[in-house]
């Protein structure tokens, strides 16, 4: 199999620009066979990163566009190899010939995410920043791509990487003591390492706590919205996400089905779930829409309840509430109030239960429920870490760092002898190396870099 890799790099359609990729020995040639200059240089020879203006031409030499190329020669590259890339009007059709071109002269097509794995075996990139990569590629909001992008930067590595070498030394140390026993172990020295494994745990656990951050600006706050039909619940999920999401009507149980968008208000990342309206009925379908609002509320992290402002408030507004409040925060919106029906009736409301009143269609009271929904969310980015774990792999690596760690601590408290103390600290430092890619295991990688698109 060829070690020259190939591949379309931009996504398929139509479009301004189309960029063909190639990595691995005889990129600059191999791209240099299907891109003849304008100029007396060939593409081969052209420094490193400069532009070159020319023709491309198909398997059969005849001229199919002309664009730019250049090249960059290993290891001052993305992938750390002599890759090159070829720069034409985004032509779908120009494209694929240029791919079948490179690959008549000896490339072969790059699977997903090879580019980036082949970026990570040469060391240009750690296990962390290649999952930032994907992060970035599939960040639907702002805050989404801002927390990748630092995690690309080489946040959460950085971090990784300073518990890792605190506990290496550490390891050495009880190697030294393994093979000098006569040496004993001074109280200082104990203490010293003691507060090492104390320093290490608690970084480990602040870095734990992050988890739920990280989840949340990746994929968003889970928020139902719920209440009875023809409350408002659509026409809020529409004002809220800035456009006509879901159908509204004057029908009350128009919406069968739970319907999702990704939002960002007050920079936080929500996925309201628009539900059916909660009520008895004798409509099978409408009573599957009715189990999917309560399987809705039952997933969710934040609950909008919306009552209608315009009605008198009923027996069946206040039973969604008290199933809402059952634990989680919940947002009681006083809806329509731009209608005559009066304020928010008085009387006592559960603790983790916040009122706010609004209108969906003149938008009264809109920016109070954004700026509640955020704090309630608990993500401002007020005082938040630069390094953030935004998997289940990274979580669990560092999980069970924490845990040997934190058994080593209680171990060496214990007077456990140093050669099972030095299990303990081995098995943090390999699972850091994990987080970071140090200790490669291929069915990780493997699973990392299948979610890639193919030229990336």
């Amino acid at each position: 199999m060829s070690d020259l890799i190939a591949a379309i790099a931009t996504p398929p359609g139509r479009g301004g620009v189309g960029i063909l990729r190639l990595s691995g020995p005889g990129a600059a040639e191999t791209a240099g066979q299907v891109f003849h200059p304008a100029g007396k240089t060939a593409l081969a020879d052209a420094p490193d990163r400069q532009l070159l203006y020319g023709q491309m031409v198909d398997n059969s030499g005849r001229v199919l566009d002309s664009g730019l190329a250049f090249v960059s020669r290993a290891p001052r590259s993305y992938t750390g190899e002599e890759t090159a890339e070829l720069q034409c009007h985004g032509s779908p059709m120009v494209l694929s010939l240029l791919l079948e071109a490179v690959t008549a002269r000896g490339a072969r097509l790059a699977g997903p995410g090879e580019f980036t794995r082949r970026a990570f075996l040469n060391g240009k990139l750690d296990l962390t920043r290649a999952e930032g990569v994907i992060d970035l590629i599939d960040a639907e909001t702002p805050a989404a791509a801002r927390q990748a992008a630092n995690q690309l930067s080489g946040a959460l590595f950085r971090r990784a990487e300073a518990i890792y070498s605190a506990l290496v030394d550490l390891s050495a140390h009880f190697h030294a003591v393994l093979d000098y026993p006569d040496e004993d172990l001074d109280p200082f020295r104990a203490e010293t390492m003691a507060q090492v494994l104390r320093d290490q745990a608690a970084a480990l656990e602040k870095l734990s706590a992050t988890q739920r951050r990280g989840l949340a600006v990746k994929n968003g706050v889970l928020c139902a919205i719920v209440g009875r039909p023809n409350a408002g619940k659509s026409s809020l999920l529409n004002a809220l996400a800035g456009y006509q999401r879901a159908i509204v009507t004057d029908i009350p149980g128009t919406t069968r089905d739970t319907v999702e968008v990704k939002v960002e208000l007050a920079g936080v990342p929500f996925r309201l779930v628009d539900t059916a309206g909660v009520r008895e009925s004798d409509d099978p379908i409408e009573q599957m829409g009715v189990e999917r609002s309560r399987q809705a509320m039952e997933e969710a992290s934040l609950i909008l309840v919306v009552w209608d402002g315009s009605q008198p408030v009923t027996g069946e507004d206040r039973a969604i509430l008290a199933q809402a409040a059952d634990g989680r925060p919940v947002v009681l919106v006083w809806n329509k109030s731009d209608l005559e029906g009066g304020p928010l009736p008085a009387g006592a409301l559960p603790e983790n239960v916040t009122p706010v009143e609004v209108s969906a269609v003149t938008g009264q009271g809109l920016d109070e429920l954004e700026r509640t929904l955020a704090r309630l969310a608990g993500l401002s980015d007020d005082g938040r870490p630069d390094e953030v774990l935004t998997n289940a792999r990274q979580a669990e690596a560092v999980g069970r760092a924490r845990e040997a760690v934190t058994a080593a601590l209680d171990g060496l408290e214990a007077g456990t002898p140093p050669d099972l103390l030095l299990l303990d600290v081995e098995e943090a430092i390999s699972a850091l190396g994990e987080l970071t890619g140090r200790t490669v295991r291929e069915d990780i990688t493997a699973r990392i870099f299948e979610r890639f698109c193919v030229g990336k």
